[in-house]
């Protein structure tokens, strides 16, 4: 049994899905795209089911990918019911989009959620009366709490068993007419041939549904011409375009049924709009951002910092423990000192760090405030020519560069996705500033980290400003929905915070082990040296010892294993006593600006080609080279 989660951006269905998926949540991409979404088998009474989180669509009428790819596989999976999670504060707009899923015809709840917030809203919702206007069962639900949610799953198996499909929502008689004239024209060529509802194929003819239009020319190519005929009639008897009379018909139908089925008192007064006045004010607002991001940049740097040297200690003691105790001499004294360092890499360095900066985006995540943040830094972005919506593969970027080069097809234009593609590479993912709160914050101080930042910033601008130069455009605006901040609650964060985690942890951490593994057997029979030859005019540029060399070929595999490399080359955990603050300082400047790794290399091609790849890759190389460089030659002016 499939059940899928539908609805529009910010309505809570992730939050739904987190609480029943737990642990056994995966990604998975659309077949054919890099357009991922969520699946997890649960259990629901004595049901096993497959439960799927479809990306955050404002209508069937899709315009970039995801909301493409979402809307596809409602059309062509045919789940055995659709839960429609709508936000219970915004009724009125979000019932529009539930009344286009109706025309599929397909088994069907409704989600209320966030009810708290429609009740502070002064919202006195009548669900009865709404399940009677509606024709399908309506649940309320509060799933930041977890409040509701089983009583959802428990309705929608009852729906999905009893094969309970709803009746589309008629339309006044002008349109109906026009929509039966559409299906008369079409049921004979398409009713076998398009396995869809014949009503809402003749609505979405009638609303100039690009893909839908196509299928149809595909299998009957005689009905278009009747099926504009049709049309036109529509048009010439209601004096505008056919798309806009379905549009206005949706919502004045949702409109009136929130009259009949909500009424509307005087709202609850909190602090949250006084809250948000100063934490997206044109002026203060800026300041409130560069606290929030110092706060998480200290709460991370304090937690990781205590940690990371009594964890590297402590697997110190466990290597020379183990040395004595098994008397390993020769090539097994070498693979398992590796061995222990990949994993005390991966405990001791990155870990402290990982954990405390994934926790922490995904509390501001939850609460709402990243869309704040992307407001306050659209103006930026519109300076560096790109659109608005850039923003968002940048704040994934943070957490992972991956999924930003894939979060970059939601640009319509072909210059903004290499563009953003190309300098969302530059953004420091969880990895680099776990390489950057290792090293250069635990040795150097918080300050010099924040530098670090700082110029990146700095070089995003630059890189951008230029290729806006190369690709003269004019930047669209930016529509941004702004969700009501909410608290955020612990048990969700926890699952976050392991689902994103667990790529590292199954991922990444054994890659981590084996290539310590690896660069062990590699230092035991002296192959470095060719490695570190072969880097030597780099390393001697950027004034590193030759050994380095050896840690930026690790590097473009995973950007953890440059750290984890590096204490291995350098054969001590205590980096000082072998680099200086001026050679520290440099590695991680160039390590966090140099070659993307792997893993973003392939996400790059697959979206903008291998050229393009090619270039911003080579770019990323240069202009890690000239930093390093330049800040060596600068370092008596800095002080760290």
């Amino acid at each position: 049994m499939t059940i899928v989660l539908a609805g529009q951006p910010n309505a809570g269905k992730s939050t739904i899905f987190n609480l029943i998926a737990g642990v056994k949540a995966a990604t998975a991409n659309f077949p054919g795209t890099t357009v991922k979404y969520s699946v997890s088998h649960v259990k629901i009474g004595q049901d096993v089911c497959d439960c799927i989180d479809l990306p955050g669509t404002y209508s069937l009428q899709a315009l970039d990918l995801a909301e493409v790819e979402a809307r596809d596989y409602l059309l062509t999976k045919k789940p055995d019911v659709v839960v429609n999670v709508i936000d219970a504060s915004l009724l009125c707009r979000s019932l529009e989009f539930t009344l286009e899923l109706l025309e599929l015809e397909l088994p069907m709840v409704v989600c209320l959620n966030m009810m708290d917030e429609a009740v502070r809203k002064g919202y006195r919702i009548d669900v009865k009366r709404l399940e009677a206007l509606l024709g399908v069962p309506v649940v309320t639900a509060v799933a930041r709490t977890g409040e509701g949610i089983r009583q959802l799953f428990v309705t929608a198996i009852w729906v999905a068993r009893s094969k309970r499909k709803p009746k589309p929502p008629r339309y006044h008689r002008d349109v109906e007419t026009a929509i039966e004239a559409i299906v008369g024209v079409i049921q004979g060529e398409c009713r076998n041939r398009l396995d869809l509802p014949e009503r809402f194929v003749a609505i979405k003819l009638l609303e100039r549904d690009p893909q839908i239009t196509e299928r149809v020319k595909e299998v009957a190519p005689k009905c278009l011409p009747l099926v504009e005929r049709v049309r036109a009639g529509l048009e010439r008897h209601e004096g505008r375009p056919s798309d806009e009379i379905i549009r206005a018909e949706r919502h004045a139908m949702a409109s009136d049924i929130f009259e009949k089925a909500v009424k509307v008192e005087h709202p609850k007064v909190d602090m949250r709009q006084q809250v948000d006045r100063l934490l997206t004010h044109r002026y203060f607002g800026y300041v409130f951002l560069a606290l929030i991001i110092y706060g998480i940049f200290y709460f991370v740097f304090r937690v990781g910092g205590a940690l990371e040297g009594p964890l590297l200690a402590a697997f110190d003691d466990l290597n020379q423990w183990l040395q004595a105790s098994l008397h390993l001499n020769g090539i097994w004294q070498a693979l398992t000192e590796g061995l222990i360092q990949g994993i005390a890499g991966g405990f001791g360095i990155v870990l402290p760090y990982l954990i405390p900066f994934l926790l922490a985006m995904s509390a501001l995540e939850d609460i709402g405030y990243l869309p704040r943040a992307a407001f306050l830094m659209d103006a930026f972005f519109h300076r560096l020519g790109l659109h608005g919506k850039a923003i968002i593969p940048f704040v994934l970027g943070y957490g992972c560069n991956v999924p930003a080069v894939m979060a970059t097809r939601i640009l319509e234009e072909e210059r903004d996705r290499i563009t953003a593609t190309i300098l969302s590479t530059l953004v420091p993912c969880s990895a680099r500033n776990a390489i950057v709160f290792g090293l250069v914050a635990y040795y150097l101080g918080p300050w010099a980290a924040v530098s670090i930042y700082v110029l990146n910033i700095v070089v995003i601008a630059a890189v951008g400003k230029g290729l806006s130069r190369f690709f003269p455009t004019t930047s669209p605006g930016l529509i941004l929905e702004i969700p009501q901040y909410r608290w955020p609650s612990l048990r969700v964060l926890l699952l976050k915070l392991w689902l994103r985690l667990r790529e590292f942890i199954t991922i990444a951490w054994p890659l981590l082990i084996a290539g310590s593994v690896v660069l062990s057997f590699i230092q035991f029979y002296r192959l470095d040296k060719i490695l570190n030859d072969v880097f030597s005019p780099l390393t001697a540029a950027l004034g590193l010892p030759a050994v380095v060399g050896v840690t930026l070929v690790f590097g473009i595999l995973r950007k953890e294993l440059s750290l984890i490399m590096l204490v291995q080359a350098l054969g001590t955990t205590n980096v000082p006593d072998v680099l200086s603050a001026q050679q520290i300082f440099v590695f991680t400047v160039f390590v966090v600006f140099y070659f993307p790794c792997v893993s973003t290399f392939a996400a790059m091609v697959r979206e903008i080609g291998l050229r393009w790849s090619l270039f911003g890759a080579l770019l990323t190389v240069v202009i890690a080279t000239i930093l390093g460089v330049t800040i060596r030659l600068l370092w008596p002016l800095l002080a760290f």
